[in-house]
């Protein structure tokens, strides 16, 4: 059965909850005029589960690309300049390293030496991490204005 016009990620682009999330706080905390974010705060804003975007937040905490503080004062704020930090590293904290997979099925099926669009499809996904790796949190930040978007 092929879906048509689903609302949710029916774009070529697809991405998972988690990776979304984690790109949507990070842009939240660095347009965030306090030093500090709580994760229950930026979950309203983005209209997410709060016990989700908490373990997308120690995934980020992981890879070093937020510090976080418990207890009532508690939060996250950003580990280094949002001019630092790359949709890339925020992509690949959550969902592990980028690959240029050339291929559309999980495994090749084509018989012929030369799949007609692995070329392409390889290609279009290295300009994709390229896109990803260039782009700044503060681009991101510049839309929403605020303390961090330097």
């Amino acid at each position: 059965m092929i879906n048509i016009g689903r609302r949710n990620g029916s774009g070529p682009f697809r991405m998972s909850e988690a990776a979304s999330l984690g790109l949507h706080a990070l842009a939240v905390i660095a347009a965030a005029p306090e030093p500090v974010s709580r994760t229950r705060e930026i979950a309203a804003r983005l209209k997410a589960s709060a016990a989700h975007l908490a373990k997308v937040m120690v995934a980020l905490e992981h890879a070093g690309l937020v510090t976080g503080a418990r207890g009532p004062a508690g939060g996250y704020q950003l580990a280094r300049p949002a001019s630092r930090i790359s949709l890339k590293e925020i992509y690949e904290a959550i969902e592990g390293p980028m690959q240029a997979r050339a291929c559309l099925f999980g495994e090749p099926v084509c018989e012929t030496r030369g799949c007609v669009l692995s070329k392409y499809f390889g290609g279009l996904n290295r300009e994709v991490i390229r896109k990803l790796a260039r782009t700044r949190l503060t681009d991101l930040g510049k839309e929403f204005g605020g303390r961090n978007a330097q």
